[in-house]
């Protein structure tokens, strides 16, 4: 259902599972294993979030199984989802979500889970439509999309259950990249990812850090956290890699430490 490979300093982690990777607890549980693969493997230092389906990022939870399962069990796999999803920001390398379909209601909050998300362009949505089933999203999405486009247009969305096109997305800006069609996509997202692996992995982990835990703590608390992991970097090899090869006009040759 979902499988972890590796190349050049990039993980991916491609859902497959027919016909619209909707998840229940095993989906979740094996999306879990490959975060821990990719987290836990010093030669990926960037991971891409990816489907194997035409049609589907992934189409949510299985309703299905909703509509089978006691409250119990379903809160069950709720409190694991939080789980596996909260995971992805405590990890100090990149997740980048690669959308080319359906990314709605749970799908939608695995990307939104994601520190980025790249799109194509294409006759597919994206959006948190669990109103309509008398729900509401609840594996984080009325929690991460109001941080990314605020909180009155990310209300409107999910009290009307209305869902977007990649263009439309992309303009509200919980698409950070839109790209002409699928095969670019994938080229262009895997072009950024290889940059990043080769970059500056220590202070790309500590601005990750600084802009999750900054955002909900007040701001001198934040700034103060901003210090002290900017210290850190001046006393880190990198740190002095970096600065050393900018004098003498060089590339850098970063290590993680």
């Amino acid at each position: 259902m979902v499988e972890f490979s590796k190349n050049n300093g990039v993980g991916f982690l491609t859902l497959n599972r027919p016909p619209a990777n909707s998840y229940n607890r095993d989906f979740i549980e094996a999306f879990g294993r490959g975060i821990d693969q990719a987290a836990n493997d010093p030669e990926v230092r960037v991971v891409v979030v990816r489907s194997a389906l035409e049609r589907f990022f992934s189409g949510g939870a299985d309703v299905k199984a909703f509509a089978e399962n006691p409250p119990d069990v379903n809160m069950a796999m709720v409190r694991r989802a939080h789980e596996v999803f909260n995971s992805l920001a405590q990890i100090p390398k990149i997740f980048i979500a690669e959308i080319a379909g359906h990314a709605l209601g749970g799908g939608l909050e695995i990307a939104l889970a994601c520190d980025l998300r790249f799109a194509a362009q294409g006759e597919y949505r994206l959006g948190l439509p669990e109103v309509t089933l008398g729900l509401l999203p609840g594996t984080g999405g009325t929690q991460r999309l109001p941080r990314l486009i605020g909180w009155g247009k990310a209300l409107e969305l999910m009290i009307s259950g209305q869902t977007l096109t990649p263009e439309e997305a992309h303009r509200l800006g919980f698409v950070e990249r839109l790209y002409p069609d699928r095969d670019t996509l994938a080229q262009e997202t895997l072009r950024f990812a290889e940059a990043l692996a080769r970059g500056a992995g220590l202070a790309i982990a500590h601005i990750k850090r600084a802009v999750y835990e900054g955002l909900d703590r007040p701001l001198e608390d934040a700034l103060r956290l901003e210090r002290e992991l900017v210290e850190a970097l001046f006393y880190s090899e990198d740190g002095r890699e970096g600065v050393q090869a900018f004098l003498e006009k060089r590339p850098p040759n970063f290590k993680g430490r």
